[in-house]
């Protein structure tokens, strides 16, 4: 057993000390996400005095999901929900005065920002579905007033508008079947024009970034006519393009640009790690300084002053929760603002390997291994029980950086894999096409192959491999439970789906514009064929194969995996006997953002865990306090001693 203290849970899970500061346009402030008591809030504090910090706002319930300042430096603007629900709210809260306004106080109604401006300081272009839930209108907002101005009423179904910076719609796009792909229309005369058609198989690697100050200039990250995306610049009256960047291996990813000109200064790409590409001598001469400064670490620059002088960016690394410094490119200097987790310092972290893991099909499965903090970093003395966490999308991706659930697994003494499966983003567009309609086939494959690769590489203990996931991640786990229930030992669904039928009939209205997509990528549900191959790859249909114990979670106002998916499964399993842990959290949605609640969770999966994988847990304390945790099946999990060997496979007979 590892000598290594158990690090709280408290200090790896709860909340950061400080998140995401953004800087004023005129870098004379800046503002920032820290806690108020048990919930995130905004802070601001001069750029030269970061000791002055204030709190901008004492609210209670769940944190923002993002925060800026408007373009004249009179306000920050975030958006907030209720107990999970998605429907976004826009607020508004005063620097000098700390006034604070929800500009958007409209029930069942969610917020997206389109447009903050340098050309429109004191207002916000903003869409919002209450006219039709599916489809978001345009409105401009003014700050101050909070009045707010109807621009466009978005009654030809758009699923996405795009504007030059001066708050004119320039270009939008819908995904249309009959053309098979997504149409994208030309709207100066303000009637649609078509303009380009991107085919289906472009659509998950190609996106329209913004257009350079002028508006004579698009910037698209493309992987048309290639496979990995490029970013590409488009003259918009010629229609002419250039590749600007490239990578051999990876899809274009972040951008830097110019908040003067909004032309691109540098790009990044990550195949095993993060690599930028730089398109400005200056921007490379800052990159190769925050590089020296910060060695074997990423970045990514969170704002910078409308004169480009001052950046704020998070630096991190697998061992090195991220840090927040300011740079100052004039004076060629950075200077650390503060960290994300300043407690977490004194102790010794786990790191992170990259691995390339050969499917049985041949494509390359990019990898992460983490071990604890007193193995060798390559490889642990002796094989482990292990953790396979599977990452949610599933078009989205594991990157080489800190990870939270990483640190905790391996602190508690478990080997951590993550896989890149097949329909992961980042590695071109063959990549994610290869999953299609490969859910539970495929993909499942990929993560089974790579449990195998661990297992021969002395890494893993064969019957020691638990699974576990969030939203799509928690699907795979489900399917891991029913399609191959002799690999893993136990599994952790979390926001799961169970039934794909059910997740395709009850998804968020304004997703409507996606739904083509899904019905591509997984099989749609309207005709009995598709419903049949929905059904054949849905985990509730097999839930008589389960044999091992399960812990499932879930938020009760989740709108993208809805609490029926885990309450079916768990009904089929009380109704055969199988054994199976189910909480519930009633004021989350799709994840637990309460720090109470996260904490109760973990405090749960670390027990559950430990009795079926035989590593540490910290006992749970005080992190029961504030949450709102409904234990609804197999409570016992906290207080009964861990089965011997084999108990695992033991179920009791169906009445």
């Amino acid at each position: 057993m590892s000598e290594i203290p158990i690090i709280p849970r408290r200090l790896l899970l709860g909340n950061p000390s400080a998140l995401d500061p953004k800087l004023s346009p005129d870098g004379r402030f800046l503002a920032w996400l820290a806690p108020v008591g048990a919930v995130m809030n905004v802070w601001v504090a001069p750029t030269d005095a970061i000791g002055e910090a204030r709190p901008l706002t004492e609210m209670g319930g769940r944190p923002p999901i993002w925060i800026s300042w408007s373009w004249d430096g009179r306000f920050v603007m975030f958006l907030k929900d209720e107990n999970g629900d998605e429907n976004y709210n826009l607020y508004v809260v005063e620097r000098e005065t700390r006034d604070l306004r929800n500009l958007t106080p409209i029930p069942k109604a969610s917020v997206v920002i389109y447009l903050r401006s340098p050309d429109l300081p004191n207002r916000v272009l903003i869409g919002l579905n209450d006219r039709d839930p599916r489809w978001h209108d345009v409105w401009s907002v003014d700050l101050t007033s909070g009045e707010r101005k109807l621009v466009y009423e978005n009654t030809a179904g758009f699923g996405w508008l795009l504007f030059d910076w001066s708050g004119q719609i320039r270009l939008a796009g819908r995904n249309e079947a009959a053309k098979g792909g997504q149409q994208v229309y030309r709207m100066e005369t303000g009637q649609p024009e078509p303009w380009r058609l991107i085919p289906f198989d472009d659509t998950p690697s190609t996106d329209l970034i913004f257009f350079d100050r002028t508006g004579e200039r698009l910037f698209v990250r493309s992987c048309l006519d290639r496979d990995r995306s490029a970013l590409v610049r488009i003259d918009m009256a010629t229609d002419a393009e250039t590749v600007l960047a490239e990578h051999p291996r990876a899809d274009i990813g972040q951008a830097i640009w110019d908040a003067r000109t909004f032309e691109i200064l540098a790009v990044s790409a990550e195949h095993l790690r993060q690599e930028w590409i730089a398109l400005d001598e200056r921007a490379g001469w800052t990159i190769d300084m925050i590089r020296q400064c910060a060695p074997d670490c990423a970045f990514t620059r969170l704002s910078s002053s409308e004169d480009n002088r001052l950046w704020t960016i998070g630096v991190f690394a697998p061992q090195r929760p991220v840090d927040f410094f300011l740079v100052d490119r004039e004076a060629g200097a950075l200077r650390e603002l503060f960290s994300a987790r300043p407690e977490l310092k004194p102790y010794r972290l786990a790191g992170a390997q990259p691995a390339v893991v050969k499917s049985r099909d041949g494509l390359d499965l990019v990898c992460y291994v983490g071990l604890p903090a007193d193995e060798p970093t390559d490889r642990p003395r002796a094989p482990l029980p292990m953790v396979l966490w599977v990452h949610g999308g599933p078009w989205g991706r594991d990157s080489y950086g800190y990870d939270r659930e990483r640190q905790w697994l391996a602190n508690r003494g478990y080997a951590v894999l993550n896989v890149n499966y097949r329909a992961s983003t980042g590695f071109g567009k063959a990549f994610v096409n290869a999953g299609d309609r490969e859910h539970a086939g495929k993909m499942h494959d990929d993560l089974i192959d790579a449990v195998e690769w661990a297992i021969a590489e002395g890494i893993a203990l064969r019957d020691k491999v638990a699974i576990m996931g969030v939203s799509y991640g928690g699907y795979a786990s489900f399917v891991a439970a029913t399609f191959t229930p002799e690999v893993f030992c136990c599994s952790v669904p979390i926001v799961g789906i169970t039934d794909l039928v059910t997740l395709l009939e009850n998804t968020p209205p304004y997703w409507a514009d996606f739904m083509e997509q899904f019905y591509r990528r997984y099989a749609d549900p309207r005709t009995e064929k598709g419903r049949e191959f929905l059904r054949s790859r849905s985990p509730l249909y097999k839930a008589d194969r389960i044999r091992k114990p399960m812990l499932i979670a879930h938020g009760a106002n989740d709108v993208r995996c809805t609490r029926a998916q885990s309450d079916a499964i768990v009904a089929a399993m009380e109704r055969l006997g199988l054994p199976v842990t189910y909480v519930l959290f009633p004021d989350e949605g799709h994840g637990f953002a309460r720090p109470e609640n996260n904490l109760a969770f973990h405090a749960i999966a670390e027990a559950f865990l430990a009795r079926h994988l035989g590593g540490r847990a910290e006992p749970v304390g005080a992190d029961f306090e504030g949450s709102s945790l409904e234990i609804l099946a197999g409570g016992d999990i906290l207080d009964t001693p861990a089965p011997s060997a084999g108990d695992g496979d033991r179920r009791t007979p169906s009445a």
